[in-house]
């Protein structure tokens, strides 16, 4: 598949759940499999960026039951095979090329991206992998959540009844946490109110300065609701949707560029891993 129907198509996806009154990269924590991000069944790296939700929304399709993908070559050398019938789905990577400027005559750095195909692991027959440890207990989980949170020592402050992030005082203000329906509900907030934390100048430097209902701010929610997510996926917690409101932004945005939601996730991505850093720092001073 080519990368400009990809966009196509991934986008007219989204745009039809949304259409619907669902939010796709929220799905695949409703069923089993859930907690996890998707991964090599082989080498056990997650996928990042825009991955993610690709391997996400195929899994929910599906009902597939653990989020564990391979190539055709790799299922080959552990002596499986694709079962017969099955698709694989379309999954890219980023290729950093040298290319001549016609006008300066220098070298420059070029982003291509290129498509490949994985299968998971409920499509391949005869596949034996290593016993996958035991889960998570639930109050670790959360713990875990909390030294991640205060980990970015950021400016936190509880009170209020609206979550949000205010740039002018580089603070992050949040309901207290017995408001909110349940757990997962307030570290999923927060969590996405850190995505927008990040943002700031001194940080990733993204563009924060849209109003309300405008397409620069419906871009930013979308980044801190995708960080929120792969941040969920991260620390095993259940995402939730902070506005469903939220959905006719996106629509917007998403009508507007079929790039958008790409865009999106490439820079959630990187907020989510800005973050983490904070807390793999932690555990390396330890």
């Amino acid at each position: 598949m080519n990368t400009s129907k990809l966009y196509d198509v991934v986008t007219g996806n989204i745009i039809a759940e949304l259409q619907a009154g669902a939010i796709p990269w929220l799905k695949p924590w409703k069923g089993g499999g859930t907690g996890m991000l998707p991964a090599n069944a082989i080498t056990k790296r997650s996928y990042s960026g825009i991955n993610i939700c690709l391997l996400w929304f195929e899994a929910d399709k599906h009902s597939y039951a653990k989020h564990l993908w391979l190539t055709y070559q790799q299922a080959k050398a552990r002596g499986a095979t694709i079962r017969k019938g099955e698709k694989g789905t379309h999954i890219v990577f980023t290729k950093k090329l040298s290319e001549k400027d016609t006008k300066t005559d220098e070298q420059k750095k070029v982003q291509m991206l290129k498509t490949f195909c994985v299968f998971n692991i409920a499509q391949i027959n005869g596949l034996t992998l290593p016993a996958e440890p035991e889960p998570i207990a639930e109050c670790v989980r959360h713990e875990a959540a909390e030294h991640f949170i205060e980990a970015t020592k950021a400016d936190i402050r509880g009170g209020g009844d609206q979550a949000c992030y205010v740039p002018a005082l580089d603070r992050v203000l949040m309901p207290f946490q017995g408001f909110f329906i349940n757990q997962e509900a307030f570290y999923s907030v927060t969590l996405h109110e850190l995505g927008h934390w990040t943002g700031a100048k001194h940080r990733l430097n993204r563009d924060l300065s849209g109003g309300f209902i405008t397409r620069k701010y419906a871009f930013e929610e979308l980044v801190a609701e995708l960080t929120s997510a792969f941040l969920c996926a991260h620390l095993g917690l259940q995402a939730e949707l902070r506005h469903a409101g939220y959905i006719e932004h996106y629509l917007a945005v998403l009508k507007d560029d079929d790039r958008a939601f790409f865009k999106a996730a490439a820079k959630a991505q990187q907020a989510a891993d800005y973050l983490r850093e904070f807390s793999e720092k932690a555990r390396e001073d330890q």
